[in-house]
């Protein structure tokens, strides 16, 4: 029994790590102002330039470290867009999504003769407890969680000690609900905007490389496939705060984690019904709970220097 109580625990929390890191950077575009539809392409985008550079340097905390360069790098365009251009946020958010999952396949195809996927890493992100034996240590083994996991656990904390117990969490709270205020007091409203979304793509790339340096061990296009859409879903389910979106993660991490438990029971349930399981949890987790959460008031809306 205790045995598949940490399993499940296990399992869950391994895969609601880069749903962690993306929600996390929708937590801090959007309490800023800036509605960021576009997480899956900068977890994409992490993912591929994660497995990409862990692949030809055999260093995993490298890969790692330049996926979240690759996801901020991303985030630039769509911060240029909706704080220089103004343009429509949900428009912008959407093509990153496309050119993130098209700028990784074309140099998937150029770095890997011509496959649209990379080949597998040598070296994968460690675990807490470093390689032990399963038999002789069985309870170990069981949490001998990877190194992400605390990293998003220890991203969550701090996201929460700067946006409520720092000026400049006050700051960009006050951005993202009231601008113009801010803005009457000396606050840069443009300055922090971009900040918060070069910062949601960077934790974004962090999320994708979670997935292919420590949940599997390669890039390939469905890598990603919708956790950025489910990392979304958990910003609003929880309501926009670091600790709500964390836990948002572990659920939709739990229905995964059903997956593959139900998967290996007794009880045949056929794999296509089983794949429907973490998406249809997003269906209903928005349908019960959207109604009730309250988005910061100037999420998505374009600021014009002076406007009252």
């Amino acid at each position: 029994m205790l045995n598949s109580i940490l399993l499940a625990l296990s399992i869950t929390l391994m895969y609601s790590t880069p749903l962690v890191f993306g929600a996390m950077g929708g937590v801090i575009s959007e309490r800023a102002g800036v509605i960021n539809l576009g997480i899956e392409g900068m977890m994409t985008i992490g993912a591929f330039t994660g497995a990409t550079v862990g692949y030809y340097t055999s260093n995993p905390w490298l890969g790692f470290i330049t996926a979240g360069l690759a996801g901020g790098l991303l985030a630039l365009l769509h911060a240029i867009a909706a704080v220089s251009f103004k343009a429509n946020q949900t428009v912008s958010g959407i093509a990153m999504n496309f050119l993130g999952l098209g700028l990784s396949l074309f140099l998937s195809r150029l770095f890997f003769q011509g496959a649209t996927m990379t080949k597998p890493v040598t070296e994968k992100i460690p675990k807490i407890f470093g390689k032990i034996n399963s038999k002789e240590h069985p309870i170990l083994s069981l949490l001998n969680m990877d190194i992400t996991v605390i990293i998003a656990f220890i991203l969550m904390l701090t996201m929460w000690f700067v946006l409520y117990r720092t000026k400049w969490g006050l700051r960009i709270r006050s951005v993202g609900e009231h601008p113009a205020a801010a803005d009457s007091l000396g606050i840069s409203v443009s300055t922090i905007r971009y900040s918060c979304v070069i910062l949601s793509g960077v934790f974004s790339g962090f999320g994708g490389a979670a997935m292919t340096l420590a949940v599997v061990s390669l890039y390939s296009a469905t890598a990603i496939s919708g956790q950025g859409f489910i990392a979304l879903a958990a910003v609003i389910f929880g309501k926009w705060t670091p600790q709500g979106a964390y836990g948002a993660c572990l659920v939709f991490g739990l229905s995964q984690a059903l997956v593959v438990l139900m998967g290996g029971g007794k009880v045949q349930i056929p794999s296509q019904i089983l794949s429907m399981l973490p998406y249809i949890t997003t269906i209903v987790v928005l349908v019960l709970f959207v109604g009730r959460s309250v988005m910061p008031k100037a999420d998505g809306i374009p600021y014009e220097k002076g406007t009252r």
